[in-house]
């Protein structure tokens, strides 16, 4: 099969998707993150399942002897659907995974009411992990392992989040291989908006926008982007006035702040 990692990846999370109402769901995410660790910790297997010399059919088959006595049908039938494409590397073979098994994880908070929760809670801990340089020396120290770095988020995370959020962050930030842990979450966050259909826009503002003023804003990106935008507000007191919005790579800046750097670039330059 051919194509890009990233239509690759739609695929999957399309199939994953139709497969919501299968009862091994709840237990799905587990599943994927272990076999994730055990694909990812071992280069031969590794590279024989991302091998696009071999046929597709003996990746799946040796996804199937693997893990078929050990998963659930539906954990196997996902990782299949995986080794099934082609990808440019065994890396993001990995990746793939992880990102269905946090998608399975969000699958479960949406019918427990819980997704927009869990949302407000990783855009939270990116704040707190932003805004810690001993936290995030910790999670890139090479000399520091994956078990010990989850054991650490899940220890901040314990009682204050749901399950889903303590699961997907304290396994994508005990395995950032190489990714800023800021990134990551935003990925998580972006995948999770995802799953109904929105996108996420980071607002950065001097002052808490009031109810009135964050439903306009929100409205104005959804007309801008065509489809449901959801807002991340962080206060931040270097905005100085008006307000930086980011939704993708888009960057959209107004502030005051900004200006004043632009024209003392102007000045100099």
């Amino acid at each position: 099969m051919t194509g890009t990692p990233r239509e690759h990846a739609a695929g999957l999370r399309q199939r994953l998707d139709g497969r919501r109402q299968d009862p091994a769901l709840p237990g799905l995410a587990g599943e994927l993150f272990a076999a994730a660790d055990a694909i990812g910790g071992d280069l031969q297997l590794r590279a024989a399942l991302s091998d696009a010399g071999q046929a597709a059919q003996a990746r799946v088959g040796t996804v199937q002897a693997l893990f078929g006595p050990r998963l659930s049908p539906l954990a196997v039938e996902t990782l299949a659907d995986v080794v099934g494409q082609r990808w440019s590397d065994p890396t993001t073979m990995v990746e793939a995974i992880e990102d269905l098994a946090a998608q399975a994880a969000f699958l479960v908070a949406e019918a427990d009411g819980r997704l927009d929760g869990v949302e407000d809670e990783l855009f939270a801990f990116s704040r707190a992990v932003s805004g810690s340089s001993e936290l995030q020396m910790a999670l890139t120290d090479p000399a520091v392992g994956a078990p010990a770095k989850q054991a650490l988020v899940e220890s901040l995370l314990a009682d204050r989040a749901a399950p889903q959020t303590v699961q997907v962050a304290g396994h994508a930030l005990a395995n950032l291989r190489g990714r800023r842990a800021d990134a990551v979450l935003e990925d998580l966050m972006e995948l999770a908006a995802d799953q109904r259909g929105r996108g996420v826009a980071e607002v950065r503002v001097a002052r808490p926008l009031d109810p009135d003023q964050a439903q306009r804003l929100a409205a104005a990106l959804s007309r801008l982007q065509g489809r449901e935008i959801r807002l991340n507000v962080a206060v931040d007191p270097t905005v100085v006035g008006g307000v930086s919005v980011r939704v993708g790579s888009e960057v959209i800046d107004g502030t005051l702040a900004t200006r004043i750097e632009q024209a003392r670039r102007a000045l100099v330059g």
